[in-house]
């Protein structure tokens, strides 16, 4: 967003009219990608599959068909204990199935591990699934490597003896992900798929349901379209998305997608015991239907052409609305979020999480066409609708926990505040995610943004009319006794904030990932499918989208722009002729930040008693090589041309007051006719005239 340039100080020292950043870069760009602004359907899909993975808890360790083998006929017996147990599990009779596993350790079963994870997931569910903590800590105890060759371990085995470890590791992650911890969910889960192909199928898809579903709650969006090749193409996981058929008809595609279920779905159990094969086939065909629609959503989130046939569910009714905002036809997109919340209260079956999502979605929409007070009201409704699933979160469930996103919806309001001129407000809703996301340089860049916005408005509620007022000003901090480091909107904290999003910034621009062409891409297409870790992503504004390089150095130009303004308000002049040459050395400069640039230069030479080099950033002639649609489309004072060659001009002129060359300042006051520099003109000249006079006497 663009905040106004405000007129700050005039005097004789330095009577510059000193202009705020553009703090936003373009506006467009900030109601695009700010927040979780492009994500409009990812809320609703999440929390349907928090049902599904939370309920993988149960597998008991066991491989290809959740069955243990027998090694030895005297292991009848244990055998039978072993399934009673699993039964007893999933008829949700938890002590009974406890007391099972405590006859097989009893009876010296040397499937030690397999009877500690089975006993950490019982106990979870036997606590009502809020004791995740508990479990977490149970499984981390768990040894992380198969036993030696020459260990134990007979009794009751597994097909493959490194299957408990499978199933641990992936509880782990899952847990973790559930807890929006998704790095150490990557992390824990990383070698499971670096051996996915030895994996047993349905094992196998679970795994990279989960893979995905980091990916994209990553925004890691390249590498998980191309980890989604690597399914389909080499291990077969998936089927090919429906992509629109040249004729137009819908049939072909409704026809692959109930394929691609079915192939999805189908399993390989045929030597399952009997009593398992229901649970297990639940398994698969619930781990297909995830995995597909996970692909619509990648295809979708990569803009890719894929044909979505709705089935009546919330999930493919909210991938259609994410796909609309993506084509920016917006108001589809608010029709069919308000379509999923009346078939769903018609059917009694809203739920506190899709309220919050479609609230918060219904927000970005508005956001997006700049309906900042309406993205308001319905980021509040969507905290109030998610506070009632975090009311206690110590106490809660894994998919209570996943589902609470008030850390994004508060990054949202936050930038619907800034764009309301409520700075302070905007500034207290971004201490939330920044705690989080801390290693986004744009969400710095806003708190920067909202205390600037704050030092301006109370500036504008004092009443500066005499040149001393302003000459106490300068040597004097408005905010001074305040410490850089406390949290609060002030001029020395949106210092820190501009420092750590510009070394952020410059960082990530050092490491910017440039794609291939598509002709370089289609030749590599099998070299991407085996190598597509290696895919890399410009996900450097988490919770955003993966930002462009265009967009990265527009953010940059706007980071020095108010680096050197509130370095010259904090009477930092070094740093701030520093940031304005920087800046007037930007790629892809803006003419607004051009104007800025030589706007901080000169007021910082000016202050250091350096007004002949001023002079050459304030010679009005650049001015006319500007662009005037650049300056009409910002949200500020300045929206001509006119009124920036008024602008500079004044400056100027303070710049020959300051080297006594008094009659050519007056001349060039003269010509001064817009009324956004008329009353310091008027006051420049009396000042003027009283120095020639002055000077005329002695």
């Amino acid at each position: 967003m663009l905040p106004k340039m405000w007129s700050v100080h005039y005097c004789v020292r330095a009577c510059v009219v000193l202009a705020q950043p553009l703090c936003a870069g373009l506006q467009q760009e900030a109601c695009e990608r700010d927040g979780h602004s492009a994500d409009i359907a990812a809320c609703v899909y999440r929390v349907v599959m928090c049902v599904f993975l939370v309920f993988l808890f149960f597998i008991f360790g066991m491989d290809t068909a959740d069955s243990p083998t027998k090694t030895q006929d005297s292991d009848d017996e244990n055998y039978n204990l072993l399934c009673q147990a699993h039964e007893q599990f999933n008829n949700c009779e938890y002590d009974r199935c406890l007391e099972l596993l405590q006859q097989l350790e009893t009876k010296g079963e040397s499937s030690a591990l397999i009877l500690r994870h089975n006993r950490a997931v019982v106990n979870y569910y036997k606590s009502g699934c809020t004791q995740h903590q508990a479990l977490l800590q149970e499984l981390e105890q768990l040894p992380d490597s198969k036993p030696a060759p020459g260990e134990p371990n007979g009794g009751i085995s597994l097909k493959h003896a490194g299957s408990a470890l499978t199933v641990a590791r992936y509880n782990k992650a899952l847990i973790y992900y559930h807890r929006h911890m998704y790095g150490t969910a990557l992390e824990r889960l990383a070698p499971l798929v670096a051996r996915l192909e030895a994996l047993e199928k349905q094992m196998a898809a679970l795994v990279a349901t989960l893979q995905l579903q980091l990916l994209l709650a990553t925004n890691q969006l390249n590498r998980a379209e191309a980890f989604l090749d690597y399914l389909q193409y080499k291990l077969n996981l998936v089927a090919s998305a429906p992509s629109p058929s040249p004729s137009g008809s819908p049939d072909e595609a409704t026809t692959t997608t109930a394929a691609a279920a079915a192939a999805s779905g189908s399993t390989g159990i045929s030597n399952a015991p009997p009593a398992l094969e229901n649970s297990v086939t639940r398994v698969a065909g619930e781990s297909g239907s995830s995995l597909q629609l996970l692909q619509l959503l990648t295809h979708v989130l990569n803009r890719k052409p894929v044909v979505i046939t709705e089935d009546g569910t919330p999930q493919f009714a909210a991938l259609k609305a994410q796909q609309y905002y993506i084509m920016k036809d917006f108001q589809m997109a608010a029709k069919q979020l308000m379509r999923i919340n009346d078939e769903c209260t018609q059917a009694g079956t809203v739920t506190p999480q899709l309220s919050t999502c479609i609230a918060n979605n219904m927000g970005v929409i508005h956001l997006r066409v700049r309906h900042y007070a309406i993205a308001a009201k319905f980021f509040q409704n969507a905290l109030r609708f998610d506070q009632q699933l975090a009311a206690n979160l110590r106490q809660s469930t894994l998919q209570t926990m996943s589902s609470a996103r008030s850390c994004e919806i508060m990054y949202n309001l936050g930038i619907a505040m800034l764009h309301l001129r409520r700075p302070k407000e905007a500034f207290h809703c971004l201490l939330v995610p920044v705690k989080q996301y801390h290693s986004n340089p744009r969400l710095w860049f806003r708190m920067a943004e909202a205390c600037i916005m704050e030092h301006e408005a109370k500036l504008l509620g004092k009443e500066r009319h005499t040149i001393e007022n302003v000459m106490n000003s300068l040597g004097s901090k408005p905010y001074g006794a305040h410490s850089t480091a406390v949290p609060e909107p002030t001029l020395e904290f949106a210092a820190l904030c501009l420092r750590s999003a510009l070394t952020l910034t410059l960082q990530y621009k050092a490491n910017f990932f440039m794609a291939n062409s598509p002709e370089e891409s289609l030749e590599q297409k099998d070299a991407a499918q085996q190598l597509w870790s290696q895919q890399q992503d410009n996900n450097f504004c988490n919770p955003s989208k993966p930002i462009s390089l265009e967009s990265l150095e527009n953010m940059l130009a706007a980071i020095y722009a108010a680096h050197s303004f509130v370095s010259l308000r904090l009477g930092d002049h070094v740093t701030a002729l520093e940031m304005a040459k920087q800046l007037l050395q930007s790629e892809r400069l803006s003419d607004a930040h051009k104007l800025l640039g030589h706007m901080y230069a000169g007021e910082a030479l000016m202050m250091m008693d350096r007004s002949g080099e001023a002079r050459d950033h304030l010679e009005p002639t650049f001015v006319s090589t500007l662009n005037a649609l650049d300056l009409e489309t910002r949200d500020w004072q300045l929206k001509s041309l006119d009124a920036a060659q008024n602008v500079v001009r004044y400056n100027l002129a303070v710049a020959l007051a300051l080297q006594n060359d008094f009659q050519a300042a007056k001349n060039l006051l003269l010509t001064l006719t817009h009324p956004i520099v008329s009353k310091k003109a008027l006051i420049l000249h009396r000042y003027i005239e009283l120095k020639i006079s002055t000077s005329t006497l002695s």
